[in-house]
């Protein structure tokens, strides 16, 4: 099964995530290995609040790797640090793919063999990240596309007048709904295709966050045709139609090589499945289907909803609050 590559490691200590990079944590540049302590004017020389401060530092780091063991029980983080190793101008060209993928060629995302085995026949290969592979998923996006919706259906509910206290909850209650139940079918596909590489379920959870993008463009184009009367008429079932075929296509071209991965490519990635049962391609090619087009136009039709009647909208604020 194909899997996306651990993040690359670093060349002996480790410096990740500090701004410092050359500096180790533990001295300064003569300090002969000493830790530093701020005086704070003498206030740190007492032996009691050296004694705390020793405390305090062990306990934080503790509780860091106790936080970071938890986690790791049910989401990989060095995986995860994969989808979010993005730059600008893959943003840029992501957000126009996920808009415009009608032309776009090829779709089989790139591969590099593993340092450690470049030089064998035999070596093993992983995907690009995001940033040197435009086809590769990602999570920044989505997530960020997420919270751009919260918001913004906050503010075109207070532009039509509909504002009501309890809008933002209600919109990112909503979201994360949509979401959570999406994973859960997903969670669900990947157990009936026998799919058990986490990896691959990463890959299809990324996927399934694109569809904000659509989203937020059906809900601003439709709010400036419309002058404020919500994404229903012409104009915002013409936009929504536009995003939720785009969105459709995107998906169906990218996780054909996650579902359905090439049994002929010449590098095939680490743990990849070199082929399919018939039987089992059939089905994937149905949920594949089913998860594209089905699935997607109704979560992204309850998302991009938006009631322009002010007068109902105020109704039913009063009935929320009187609740």
């Amino acid at each position: 099964m194909m899997r996306s590559p651990p993040p690359p490691q670093s060349q002996g200590n480790s410096n990740y995530g500090s701004p410092y990079g050359g500096q180790a944590a533990g001295g300064g540049g003569g300090g002969g290995g000493a830790s530093f302590v701020p005086g704070f004017g003498g206030f740190m020389n007492d032996p009691t609040a050296q004694m705390g401060y020793q405390v305090g530092k062990t306990a934080l780091n503790a509780g860091q790797e106790m936080f970071e063991q938890n986690v790791n029980r049910y989401v990989s983080i060095p995986a995860l640090k994969h989808y979010f190793n993005v730059s600008t101008p893959y943003v840029l060209r992501k957000l126009l793919l996920v808009l415009f993928p009608w032309r776009h060629r090829p779709w089989s995302r790139e591969q590099r063999p593993s340092s450690s085995s470049s030089a064998s026949p035999d070596a093993n290969y992983y995907f690009l990240p995001p940033r040197d592979d435009i086809n590769s998923p990602d999570m920044y996006i989505p997530v960020m596309a997420i919270v751009t919706y919260i918001l913004l259906s906050t503010l075109l509910a207070g532009l039509r007048g509909a504002f009501h206290p309890e809008v933002m909850g209600l919109t990112a209650t909503t979201a994360f709904v949509v979401v959570l139940l999406e994973i859960l079918g997903l969670k669900f596909g990947t157990y009936i295709l026998s799919i058990s590489n986490d990896s691959q379920l990463l890959d299809l959870v990324a996927y399934s966050g694109y569809k904000f993008v659509g989203v937020i463009v059906t809900l601003v184009v439709s709010e400036t045709f419309n002058r404020g009367q919500g994404t229903g008429g012409w104009a915002g079932w013409t936009i929504f139609t536009y995003t939720f075929s785009a969105n459709a296509f995107f998906l169906l071209r990218s996780l054909k090589y996650v579902l359905l991965p090439d049994s002929s490519s010449t590098h095939p990635a680490s743990g990849s499945m070199h082929t399919v049962a018939r039987s089992q391609r059939t089905r994937r090619t149905q949920f594949l289907f089913i998860y594209s087009y089905i699935v997607q136009f109704v979560f992204m039709w309850i998302l991009s909803r938006q009631d322009g009647n002010p007068t109902q909208a105020k109704a039913a604020a009063a009935k929320i609050m009187g609740s």
